[in-house]
């Protein structure tokens, strides 16, 4: 599915086949002028409509999120990151803090494709990283009662 941004580019991309198509058309004397730009119009929507192959960096995949824990607490994102990105691709790094310190929770949640993720488990499990064990497995999905913890209820 195209973004809002896309479409509007789409037809104002149109728009402008059709002036220059009804140039073309008015200069070269042409009879139906305003029907070569209209048609000129259709055709350079429907290019924008037409699906294109994804292109490396949109690249499709499934990931797993796997569990982080016993991280130090001065670990942040980027070393969170950096460490996993030996073993793989690292889609998102997420660690959490407490809501009233904002301090770190020494746990954290990292995303990665399923082909880099087993690899990055079996690698990084029970391996010292900034003088502590971690601990990395697969993320179990959250329940309704984990969800009603975060809103305080």
């Amino acid at each position: 599915m195209k973004s809002s941004n896309t479409l509007g580019l789409s037809v104002l991309f149109s728009l402008a086949l059709a002036g220059v198509g009804f140039v073309i058309a008015y200069f070269l004397q042409l009879d139906s002028a305003l029907t070569f730009a209209i048609g000129i119009a259709v055709g350079g929507l429907a290019v924008t409509f037409l699906p294109s192959k994804t292109s490396s960096t949109e690249e499709s995949f499934t990931t797993k999120t796997l569990y982080v824990g016993n991280l130090p607490y001065r670990a942040n994102e980027a070393s969170v990151r950096q460490l996993f990105s030996e073993h793989g691709r690292v889609v998102s790094v997420r660690l959490m803090k407490d809501k009233q310190t904002g301090k770190r929770r020494g746990f954290g949640f990292v995303e990665m494709p399923d082909s880099d993720a087993d690899a990055a488990i079996e690698a990084l499990n029970e391996k010292e990283f900034q003088q502590r064990t971690l601990k990395v497995r697969e993320a179990n999905e959250r329940t309704s009662r984990d969800n009603e913890n975060e809103s305080g209820e």
